[in-house]
């Protein structure tokens, strides 16, 4: 199992991960299209914020599930939080805000979010 470190530009938002990078979701819904993240689908537990949570802000949408959270500073989001199917907590990380982790070397899935 890896392990990973990532945030955002100006480092107000740093975070560490492990697991292996199986794939990443590209999604085409509202939100992802603009944004550009591909997105890496951890459960909660795998994920450990380095930084203060009052250091990023949060936007929801839509069904308001998700919870995309951002650097009011760069602007950059790194990671969302929500659940899987089964209700399981879950962060989906912005594979692109990863240190180390070539985004040309990762299995791209494309995912239709404009069609839910």
């Amino acid at each position: 199992m890896a392990h990973y470190s990532g945030g955002c530009h100006c480092g107000g938002i740093a975070y560490e991960v492990d697991g292996d990078i199986d794939q990443v979701l590209d999604c085409n819904c509202s939100m992802c299209g603009k944004r550009g993240g591909l997105l890496w689908f951890v459960p909660r537990t795998a994920f450990e914020l380095k930084t203060p949570e009052s250091n990023y802000r949060t936007y929801t949408f839509n069904t308001h599930k998700l919870q995309h959270h951002f650097c009011p500073e760069c602007g950059i989001s790194p990671f969302t939080e929500g659940q899987m199917p089964d209700g399981t907590a879950m962060v989906a990380i912005n594979a692109r805000c990863l240190e180390g982790v070539e985004p040309a070397s990762l299995k791209v899935v494309q995912f239709d979010g404009r069609a839910r």
